[in-house]
């Protein structure tokens, strides 16, 4: 099939080519457990790399099934599917040893099925020692142009055919909510309803416009956290005069510079990760011989944050999911020049959020490998649409969507103005949560969303 724009016609022509794959899509079950309160059952389908091209080659897409033991294994099979799309890009689906929090609340009506998206997980894995198996860099590039939101889309229609269910229910949480609103652009068809958290994705515009606005929403975050902890303000600028001063190395042998300590921002997202960075800042020195040198508990923390080894996917192709037209050319690197006080040349250095910066590429041993192929990444300038504006406008799916007021990750802001260009899209705004709600009250805030798109019903 031509390779076509992902708008109008060519979102018609995915679901027919994607309805006539998924009938020769090879599928298998090869093991079942029952432990603590739940079923699982591990699935693997063999799927098109390209969906529009058949000749592309095969890839597999894992899944894990859990069930409820509150239902017979005869009640099971006629439960619902609810497929879960998991934040990134490049995280796989989560790995359950109890149900608790919103897996407890959705089993009680579905069949949960966890997606490993493509390139991660149990699916045909990518990183720096695969992806060179997919030949020069050039024809790496190509293949990586296959592992955003309209593939995994056409992914999960593919394993819908392939389990034989009818519409089913999606959630998504964080970058799951774009590959939502991808899968309400291109294949509504196959949604009964989709409930999003944290994960209401701008529609259009340069990925620009996304660091400007986090950007600002991390400084106040910063502020927020210093005005709890003040004693922190001291001991982040502490940390970062003494990484210009002495070299330190994190326990994989690679160095820690102000740029890469910097990243522990990341826990700024969270309602209580944020207490945990307090933890980590004030295990950072010890005195020794040579005088005071970061701990060997603090630096093994941090290099268990600042670390890509385990998805490097999402340094790869993270700011590939605001492509949409022209390159994104570094992004959040260009529009950190407007922002001075998260230099890492500060006197008094900000933490940064979940932005990814060339730096990555040369700092990080994952990810050195994969340095070329993600400056051509950058330099993509022909990225296809994600998402079908004159669909969503029309969409006729129930859609409830939490967005959180001070979201460092997903602005607020942004995801209003989306928010109001999808046709009876339900919001339900708060402040009580961060971007990592679900890990705080995953259960009520699951329900309260489950309610709204039944209410809809009714």
């Amino acid at each position: 099939m031509a390779d076509l724009p992902m708008t109008g016609l060519a979102a018609v022509a995915m679901l027919e080519a994607t309805a006539s794959l998924a009938k020769t899509v090879p599928h298998s079950i090869k093991a079942r457990h029952e432990y603590r309160g739940m079923r699982t059952a591990e699935h693997y389908f063999e799927v098109p790399l390209d969906h529009f091209n058949g000749g592309a080659g095969k890839i597999t897409v894992f899944a894990r099934e859990y069930v409820s033991t509150d239902h017979s294994e005869e009640e099971a099979t006629q439960l619902p599917w609810l497929l879960y799309l998991q934040g990134g890009p490049g995280g796989r689906g989560n790995r359950l040893a109890a149900l608790g929090g919103w897996t407890k609340a959705a089993a009680r009506d579905f069949r949960i099925l966890m997606l490993d998206q493509r390139g991660t997980g149990l699916s045909t894995p990518i990183d720096r020692n695969t992806l060179p198996l997919r030949g020069t860099e050039t024809e790496q590039l190509d293949y990586l142009t296959h592992f955003r939101a309209d593939s995994i889309v056409a992914d999960a229609e593919a394993i819908r055919h392939a389990l034989r269910s009818g519409p089913w229910s999606i959630y998504g949480q964080s970058y799951g909510g774009f590959c939502a609103l991808s899968y309400l652009s291109f294949a509504p068809e196959g949604l009964r309803e989709a409930l999003i958290t944290g994960g209401l994705a701008p529609l259009d515009g340069p990925a620009d416009r996304v660091y400007q606005a986090t950007f600002r929403r991390v400084a106040a975050r910063n502020s927020e956290y210093f005005a709890s902890y003040p004693e922190d303000r001291a001991a982040v600028s502490r940390i970062a005069r003494h990484l210009r001063e002495t070299d330190e190395y994190l326990p994989d042998g690679e160095r820690l510079t102000v740029e890469r300590f910097q990243m522990v921002g990341s826990f700024l997202g969270g309602n209580t990760r944020v207490d945990t960075l307090h933890h980590l800042l004030e295990d950072a020195f010890v005195e020794t011989p040579g005088g005071e040198r970061l701990s060997d508990a603090f630096l093994e923390q941090v290099r268990g944050i600042v670390s890509r080894a385990a998805n490097p996917l999402y340094a790869l192709m993270h700011e590939s999911i605001y492509g949409q037209g022209g390159a994104t050319d570094w992004a959040a690197q260009r529009v950190l020049q407007d922002f001075p006080e998260f230099s890492p040349d500060a006197a008094e250095p900000l933490l940064t959020g979940e932005m990814v910066y060339p730096w990555y590429f040369e700092q990080d041993a994952a990810l050195r490998p994969l340095r070329n192929v993600a400056r051509l990444l950058a330099g993509k300038p022909d990225w296809k649409p994600l998402y079908d504006p004159e669909r969503l406008a029309s969409n006729s799916v129930p859609v409830a969507a939490a967005v959180y007021s001070e979201d460092i990750y997903v602005d607020r802001d942004l995801s209003l103005e989306t928010a109001s260009a999808v046709r009876g899209l339900q919001v339900w705004e708060t402040s009580d949560f961060h971007h990592d709600g679900i890990a705080d009250d995953g259960e009520g805030i699951f329900s309260r969303l489950l309610g709204m798109v039944r209410s809809v019903r009714r």
